[in-house]
């Protein structure tokens, strides 16, 4: 039989087990692994039908349920290229992303058929709801199709980066960078058919779909299936659970719930969090309340997963870890490789990286060398021991005065601060200065006062480093994976000192 690489390989583990429980949800019976991927070939077949061809895309924007995965994983069988796009998309967002990527079937939510229409082009237009209903599964019959041959280097699938530099850009994965990725977590984080993985993070990104579902299938372990991020659900699982793979908020949420103790945890093994950075405070409130250790990793979508802090070894707070096996890191500056210690713009090279941008021939050229090193956008620095930390991003580095200033060193003071929750730092235009500082604080309480914080400050930054003006917010702008989107308030506050 041809071989279909990423597919084949995700479900070897069903091949051998099918009767093994691979999704576990309240109110519903379990769904066997066998069954994930029997549908999954139901799907392939019923997309075929509809004249989907291998190299197609599809895409998904759809809420998150078992069908949306087995959609993916049927995508794959078909050798199409899988689209996943936020279900909280405006339509107009959603036209861009249909344009772009000129899919030949759209798949979305029963109640916005009506409004996706007129976007899909030639597109044929299927719908899938939370419960599993919709057109698509309607079609599906008995026919089951084979997996269509596909190589490591062929698409598996697309997913559109954030934006936050222009128009989105949609990152190009091959069967390899997901499989390749994928297995070396299984074995880094030591993953086995014995765990229960809790999964509440959303299924269009790459830390839920590619991370959580993938290492999940490769390894054989069952998963909690969870609609969303709910703190009671997730305190019902973790008793039966052994990891937790989650975003900053989910930690901090479950901290504030008394319910969360060394005895409710005292199953679990592992507790994994990225997609945006994780407080010290967290890591230290969270091992003293449980008694285990945050595992801080680092991923974006054109990587898949870099680096991770160990297994077995130090999990060291305000770190991302070390490069994970397979995958080189560098630190580069204005005139190539830097020393260790120094700050400068990480770059990546691995079986992870991406093939480049779909139709962004000049993007990819300016961020995918030519030997292979990914430009990733991030500042960081490399310790003596290889920790790697992120600064910030290179377009959140504050040009003030002449003077170079990296937010992260800001925030971490004010972090520190009694009575500070969060903080964010930006750089917003200044006549004087070019750009001047401005810190976007969050306060645990009302007794916290900018003098209290200038106080602090004065002691501790240099005068050129010192925010121009702080601003006291109920809370900070994120994304759906909670990372604090600073463009927003850049652009919120762009005349402040004009």
């Amino acid at each position: 039989m041809p071989e279909n690489h990423l597919f084949d390989s995700l479900s070897a583990y069903a091949g051998r087990n099918p009767e093994k429980p691979f999704a576990l949800r309240v109110g519903h019976e379990p769904r066997s692994f066998g069954q994930l991927f029997h549908n999954a070939q139901r799907f392939a077949a019923a997309i075929t039908s509809a004249g989907f061809k291998p190299g197609d895309r599809l895409a998904a924007q759809v809420d998150k349920s078992l069908e949306a995965i087995e959609l993916y994983l049927g995508v794959v069988a078909a050798g199409g290229v899988f689209l996943p796009l936020n279900p909280a998309y405006t339509a107009s967002e959603l036209a861009y992303f249909l344009s772009d990527a000129s899919p030949s079937i759209v798949v979305c939510d029963p109640a916005r058929e009506n409004e996706i229409a007129p976007l899909c082009n030639k597109a044929r237009l299927f719908t899938l709801g939370s419960d599993g209903s919709g057109t698509l599964t309607d079609a599906l019959t008995d026919a089951l199709l084979e997996p269509i041959a596909r190589t490591a280097d062929d698409l598996a699938a697309i997913l559109y980066t954030s934006g936050t530099t222009g128009r989105s850009k949609g990152a190009m994965l091959s069967h390899d960078n997901l499989f390749s990725n994928s297995q070396t977590l299984t074995e880094y984080w030591h993953f086995s058919d014995s765990d229960v993985l809790i999964h509440a993070l959303p299924i269009f990104h790459t830390h839920g779909l590619f991370v959580a579902t993938n290492v999940a299938l490769l390894s054989g372990a069952t998963v909690h299936f969870q609609s969303g991020f709910s703190p009671d659900q997730i305190i019902e699982a973790l008793p039966t659970s052994t990891s937790l793979m989650g975003v900053p908020t989910f930690y901090t949420r479950l901290l504030a719930d008394p319910r969360l103790t060394p005895e409710l945890t005292a199953n679990m093994r592992l507790f994994i969090s990225g997609s945006a950075p994780l407080l010290t405070d967290t890591h230290e409130q969270w091992q003293t309340r449980t008694g285990h250790r945050i595992l801080e990793r680092y991923g974006m979508t054109e990587t898949n997963m870099n680096t991770s802090n160990p297994y077995n070894g130090a999990r060291r707070a305000g770190t991302v870890g070390l490069p994970l096996p397979g995958v080189e890191l560098r630190v580069v500056g204005a005139e190539g490789p830097l020393p260790q210690g120094e700050i400068g713009t990480l770059e990546v090279r691995g079986a992870n990286v991406f093939k480049g941008y779909w139709q962004m021939p000049e993007k990819t050229a300016e961020e995918l060398r030519p030997d292979g090193w990914f430009i990733t956008g991030d500042l960081g620095i490399v310790d003596k021991q290889g920790y790697v930390s992120i600064v910030g991003r290179g377009k959140d580095l504050i040009i003030t005065g002449g003077f170079n200033v990296y937010p992260k060193e800001i925030e971490a003071l004010i972090d520190d601060i009694e009575g500070v929750k969060e903080s964010a730092v930006i750089g917003v235009p200044h006549a004087d200065f070019g750009e001047g500082i401005v810190a976007v604080i969050v306060p645990e309480n009302e007794r916290l006062t900018e003098n209290n914080v200038n106080a602090v400050l004065a002691t501790k930054l240099a005068k050129f480093k010192q925010p121009k003006k702080l601003l006291l917010l109920p809370e900070l702008p994120r994304n759906t994976m909670g990372k604090v989107q600073k463009k927003a308030l850049r652009e919120t506050y762009a005349n402040l000192f004009t």
